[in-house]
């Protein structure tokens, strides 16, 4: 089965929508705990209309992975280094879609010259993000209620090819 990841267009707004909703209803249950009115506020901008306008931001980057023809994620990023979203249907968890959406979001963020993505992670997200090399940094609770991890992630960790390590304290050159 092959993930293409692509840049999301207009059309595929319906299809997005759904993805957040359906992985926010189904996968995230550890977050939300099946309480209404936390489900009902982390759901409330989630509309294909909304979708629709955050695709067309220029200020954004939003993909989507498509499994045999189907919708199956959906990732944002924005200019100001914040990886906004990164969802997945439960029948394509574990398949290498987030992570395929996760290093392309990463390559688009190195072309804009972000140095450091930051998010907002759920605790059903917490160790796939770990796994991908994001450190956390604490935790905060989201504007809908869920107590969520805060995880950053230097992009460029490694000077440029050809430059001369230096060492922290006292900027000497690597022995």
């Amino acid at each position: 089965m092959v993930i293409e990841i692509r840049s999301a267009v207009p059309e595929d707004a319906s299809a997005a929508c759904n993805v957040l909703r359906r992985s926010i209803t189904e996968c995230c249950v550890r977050d939300h705990g099946a309480e209404p009115g936390v489900l009902q506020s982390w759901l409330g901008n989630k509309t294909a209309e909304n979708v629709a306008l955050w695709i067309a931001s220029p200020s954004n980057y939003t993909l989507v992975a498509i499994r045999d023809g189907e919708l199956v994620g959906v990732s944002l990023l924005t200019q100001a280094g914040k990886l906004s979203l990164c969802y997945v249907l439960a029948e394509a968890l574990h398949a290498g879609v987030g992570k395929a959406m996760l290093q392309a979001i990463e390559a688009q963020a190195r072309s804009w010259g972000i140095s450091t993505l930051r998010l907002h992670s759920t605790a059903t997200a917490h160790d796939f993000y770990a796994r991908n090399g994001y450190t956390l940094a604490g935790k905060e609770k989201s504007c809908y209620g869920v107590e969520c991890d805060f995880f950053w992630k230097k992009l460029n960790p490694t000077p440029d090819e050809g430059a001369t390590q230096r060492k922290r304290f006292c900027n000497c050159a690597a022995q």
